[in-house]
């Protein structure tokens, strides 16, 4: 049986949230959901009957194999709508999450592999995440956040950690898109915003925003 659209955007909370041990607490989900804590409660219990997850009272939910499995096909659905939405019918990045959120609901295996062939399956969405493949394998990445970075560094900006529209909106302006190389000049100590050059620019970043920024070296 189908996941509803519930059980998809819980999943899609696991996948977001969970450590590198498999494991989220209910209060996490509770949170980024903005759902009470109880109904996160009884629809674990539900997962847990699905072998999505490892539910005991007052303890972390663990992830199981089937659950990220699922977990991971739900994002694969909203990542390849949002690279489809950008490549082929020229919405900006900024424009293309919320329509995602609705067509990932949508239950056709055979659609979004189609729509996979027709991109020539990319690897990463247009935010640089990557993109699950149809068995849920997910591509490993050795990104580290900008704010963690030193100056005198350059390093390219490979991902966000947030796709809202306003962040998004304040990348674009700035002309800070996937790609470029980020020259870090200096730190300021009193709010650790950071001056950095982009195509011979300097811009002030805030950080808030450097710890948004995922780059390699």
């Amino acid at each position: 049986m189908k996941a509803t659209l519930t059980e998809e955007n819980y999943l899609k909370a696991l996948f977001h949230l969970v450590d590198h041990e498999n494991k989220v607490t209910i209060n996490e989900l509770s949170k980024f959901l903005s759902v009470k804590m109880p109904s996160v409660n009884n629809m674990m219990k539900k997962f847990a009957e699905k072998n999505w997850v490892r539910y005991e009272t007052y303890k972390p939910l663990v992830v199981t194999e089937s659950g990220r499995r699922e977990a991971a096909l739900v994002v694969r659905k909203h990542r390849l709508t949002e690279m489809f939405l950008v490549k082929k019918m020229n919405f900006g990045w900024e424009n293309v999450h919320e329509i995602a959120e609705q067509l990932e609901h949508v239950h056709s295996a055979v659609f979004f592999d189609k729509m996979d062939e027709i991109l020539d399956y990319p690897k990463f969405d247009p935010h640089g995440e990557p993109i699950p493949d149809k068995d849920g394998n997910i591509i490993a990445q050795d990104l580290q956040k900008l704010s963690s970075c030193e100056p005198g560094s350059t390093v390219v900006f490979a991902s966000v950690t947030l796709s809202d529209d306003a962040f998004l909106n304040y990348l674009t302006e700035r002309n800070l898109l996937l790609n470029k190389e980020i020259h870090i000049i200096k730190i300021e100590s009193f709010d650790r915003s950071m001056t950095v050059e982009i195509e011979g620019k300097q811009e002030i970043l805030s950080r808030k925003a450097t710890d948004k920024i995922l780059v390699k070296a």
